[in-house]
């Protein structure tokens, strides 16, 4: 069996790229520092243990975020992340080339302002201009990627990656973590983003070929349908629960499947969309308002440029000046 992209993977180029690509906005935290400073070093030996098979993948280390809601983060060493990015520069493209376009996580250019613009494209279009009833079927994957299947997601990488020792690398990575026997990928790996959408593509397959859904988006594990007949909503809710069951092993969140129309507000990645205007979830507003810091200040306005939101970006920034001014920070928590 040809072993080309493995090569191609640990070459000192790809290496390199991928030590660029990683350490970007990360050079001040201290394990990248110490990496950096026998940095040829440290790739080199790399390399060597990938060619010899003897590269095996770190511990994690777990700890909680609260952004908005509790999530688990496990974070890689940093040798192991250089891994994940060289790995995903190579395999990457030829699963891109499949994926549908309106899937839009972790992809370049389909991020959550490209979806939300997306989704209001499309609701124009099924009510022509909103002068028809338009119902929005939104679901999203209990525990996703506590649920992934290591077996699964193999078979499905195999069918695209023909390459022995790849497949040899993609099973370490894989097999590092777990969350039951042989279920689960952890968030904060970059390859889990890539996993994820190898993993959801056949979901995404489903809904396009076999139930002929022409407005359909996915952003991770949320998806949205439109449709101009409720019961239809309904219907393709059923069909694709029992598909994620089947063929994923996943299941729809029992509290997160909902059909609404575009007047009641279609809730999307922090936005509700409405047809004269979008604004943010209320949720979203109050974490900015609590969070906002002069630091923060562009990434926030950037939320808000997506949104009907001028009086929420002049109150954060009247609150972020106001504890600038009394503490003397550019944060203050």
């Amino acid at each position: 069996m040809d072993d080309e992209l493995f090569y191609r993977l640990v070459s000192l180029e790809n290496l390199f790229d991928a030590w660029r690509r990683f350490c970007k906005g990360k050079r001040s935290r201290q394990d990248v520092m110490e990496f950096e400073y026998y940095l040829e070093d440290n790739l080199f030996a790399l390399r060597d243990s990938l060619l010899k098979g003897m590269y095996r993948h770190d511990p994690y280390q777990s700890f909680t975020i609260f952004d908005p809601k509790q999530r688990s983060i496990h974070k890689a060493s940093v040798r192991d992340r250089v891994v994940h990015q060289a790995v995903v520069n190579i395999i990457e493209p030829p699963f891109e080339r499949q994926f549908i376009y309106d899937s839009f996580s972790c992809r370049l250019e389909k991020g959550t302002h490209a979806a939300v613009d997306r989704l209001r494209s499309f609701l124009r279009q099924v009510s022509s201009n909103n002068t028809k009833t338009v119902y929005a079927l939104k679901c999203d994957i209990r525990r996703f990627f506590a649920s992934v299947d290591h077996c699964l997601l193999l078979l499905l990488l195999r069918r695209q990656i023909h390459d022995r020792l790849t497949i040899k690398l993609l099973e370490n990575i894989i097999g590092s973590f777990s969350v039951t026997t042989h279920r689960g990928i952890p968030l904060g790996n970059l390859t889990s983003q890539l996993f994820a959408n190898v993993y959801l593509h056949e979901l995404d397959r489903y809904v396009k070929h076999d139930l002929r859904v022409r407005y359909y988006l996915r952003y991770c594990d949320d998806f949205v349908i439109l449709t101009s007949s409720r019961s239809e909503a309904f219907d393709w809710a059923e069909r694709i629960g029992a598909f994620l069951n089947n063929r994923l092993k996943m299941q729809l969140h029992p509290n997160k499947v909902t059909v609404r129309t575009w007047e009641q507000g279609v809730d999307f990645l922090g936005y509700v969309l409405l047809p004269h205007a979008t604004v943010l979830r209320t949720k979203t507003a109050k974490r900015i308002l609590k969070r906002a810091t002069q630091e923060n200040l562009s990434s926030y306005s950037g939320v808000c440029q997506h949104a009907n939101a001028y009086e929420l970006e002049r109150l954060f920034r009247t609150k972020a000046l106001g504890d600038f001014l009394k503490y003397g920070s550019l944060d203050h928590t």
